[in-house]
């Protein structure tokens, strides 16, 4: 839960005013325009109440739904792209028998899923339905290769060395059964049936190719819940994202992506992914006082500022001390621990989750954060920042690691292209 790279600021966008992908299938957001719409509007975001027949071409009532993200990008979709409220992260293994041919057929089904998906359009013959009212709601499919991929598919040699197996950390306390998988698929919606839609999709596209080995779900804050844009929270109540690289900083691409004439060349725009299932231990973090909170972290809960001053974006002062002569700032803090200019400029975007999967036997909240953070080279992104962090973060009695993988994102498929191709027939 780095403070360098936290999850990113929810801005809402204004939808995309384009045509749905092309192909035969009738678009969702294109139901959605010719759909009139009576009720009130609530919020900035003007969420629907309720729909009712009106004349074709009425405008529609929400701006949440007609949100498209394109498929075919430099990067993959769902990096850069800003939070939405729901996700699910799944892994998938070859099935025995299954190599790289059948690796090859499951990406561009996958593909041409997402690309469809994305835009709005209804599914294939069989489809479920779910998603049928409502338009792409920002919806994202991302795609990724884990270490044991290239065993299962003959391509050792074109593995890169970044994929390399993370280090154990004292703080770990990691399920295997939960952890790593050959293939890894995000998907991100600001509708939960159309995330829920895109995972059918996605699970029945597999058919005997490929297995799921985990599955994870999660959530945001939704758009318009705030009266303005705001940095999100966690279940810790704490601000959560303050840091965050952003794409408009001019080293943000070498941060974060491999470059163009990268290695190994299929790599190329793509970046590699750290995800960690992370239990936030509630009962104990909520026995805290806000001081006591608030020292952990080093930053007010109330609105994410330093204990140093200032607001939420102000730099903050790690000499500063207090009129007996403390660190205002603890030398433990995570925000201080997490900084780049504390490990050697290590930084790395994070766009995680938060989840809550209930309640366990001992009345204890299973709940945390799905963190999913970005890195053009995770020995020089993740691994530096966590090796600080278990060696004295204030926050580590708080938290336990219990899921971890490591996965290569290839860079984003060209028209006519599928994601993985240049690996896969490469």
């Amino acid at each position: 839960m780095a403070d360098t790279s936290l999850s990113q600021t929810r801005t809402p966008e204004e939808p995309r005013v384009e045509s749905a992908a092309s192909g035969t299938g009738i678009s969702r957001r294109r139901l959605l325009g010719t759909a009139g719409a009576t009720g009130l509007v609530l919020g900035a975001a003007g969420g629907a109440v309720g729909y009712a027949s009106a004349p074709s071409g009425a405008t529609p009532l929400t701006s949440v739904g007609a949100a498209e993200v394109p498929f075919h990008v430099k990067h993959q979709p769902g990096i850069t792209d800003p939070l939405q409220s729901r996700g699910h992260l799944l892994t998938f293994d070859l099935a025995p028998g299954a190599g790289r041919k059948e690796a090859a057929a499951l990406l561009r089904r996958w593909s041409d899923t997402a690309r469809r998906l994305m835009a709005g359009e209804f599914g294939a013959e069989g489809d479920s339905d779910v998603a049928r009212d409502a338009g792409p709601s920002s919806l994202t499919l991302t795609f990724g290769f884990g270490h044991s991929f290239f065993a299962r598919t003959g391509l050792e040699k074109q593995r890169p060395a970044a994929l390399d197996p993370l280090p154990a950390f004292s703080s770990d306390r990691l399920d295997r059964t939960r952890s790593d998988g050959d293939l890894w698929v995000q998907i991100g919606a600001d509708d939960a049936l159309v995330a829920f839609h895109a995972l059918r999709a996605v699970q029945k596209d597999a058919g005997a190719a490929a297995r799921v080995r985990w599955q994870m779900n999660g959530f945001n804050r939704s758009p318009g819940a705030t009266a303005r844009p705001m940095t999100t929270r966690n279940l810790m109540g704490q601000v959560d994202g303050t840091r965050n690289p952003k794409p408009a900083e001019p080293d943000f691409d070498e941060r974060i992506f491999v470059p163009a004439q990268g290695e190994p060349a299929w790599m190329a725009n793509g970046s590699y992914v750290v995800v960690r299932r992370i239990r936030m231990l509630l009962d104990d973090w909520e026995k805290l006082s806000l001081r006591k909170q608030e020292g952990v972290i080093g930053r007010r809960k109330a609105d994410g500022a330093p204990l140093s001053g200032g607001d939420e974006t102000t730099e903050m002062d790690l000499e500063k001390t207090d009129a007996e002569g403390n660190l205002v700032v603890p030398v433990n803090a995570h925000a201080r621990i997490t900084r780049p200019d504390q490990n050697g400029g290590a930084a790395m975007l994070r766009r995680p989750f938060s989840y809550h999967d209930g309640i366990d036997a001992d009345g204890t909240p299973d709940a945390g954060l799905l963190f999913v953070c970005w890195q053009a080279d995770p020995l020089r992104g993740f691994v530096p920042v966590q090796r600080k962090l278990d060696r004295g973060d204030a926050l580590t009695p708080f938290i336990r690691h219990e899921a971890s993988g490591l996965f290569a994102v290839p860079g984003g498929a060209a028209e006519g292209e599928y994601v993985g191709q240049a690996l896969l027939e490469g």
